[in-house]
């Protein structure tokens, strides 16, 4: 019923900031967790973050945490990434994903519903 489209990736400079915005449209969005997931090049995707859709809980990877931030905005069905102090090793497609779960496992992808096609972030030394 969701349907996913990221936007925001591009090049930048390490140490860099840059947001990602997931839009979702096709049902109810607050209900959902959303998570965002990477898969750099020759490596398997990873998870990244998450948040809750009844609640505001958030959770984070370790490699990103203290740097990366969700948020998410259910008047415009939008949730964000917030990436501070990018890493080249940060480089990577980043796709949003939805989870309707009343008890969410957020690091899990095979518990995500639905899929955006994904946004492509370079981060450059």
């Amino acid at each position: 019923q969701l349907q996913l489209v990221e936007s925001g990736g591009r090049m930048v400079q390490a140490g860099d900031s840059l947001r990602l915005s997931c839009a979702a449209s096709g049902g109810t969005f607050n209900r959902y967790n959303m998570g965002w997931f990477r898969q750099a090049p020759g490596k398997e995707r990873e998870f990244v973050g998450a948040i809750g859709g009844r609640t505001t809980s958030t959770h984070y990877a370790d490699s990103v945490k203290g740097r990366f931030t969700i948020s998410r905005d259910n008047a415009k069905n939008v949730v964000y990434l917030q990436m501070n102090s990018l890493k080249p090793e940060d480089t990577a497609v980043y796709s949003c994903a939805a989870d309707y779960s009343s008890l969410p496992v957020w690091i899990g992808q095979d518990h995500y519903d639905y899929w955006g096609r994904g946004t492509q972030v370079t981060v450059s030394s």
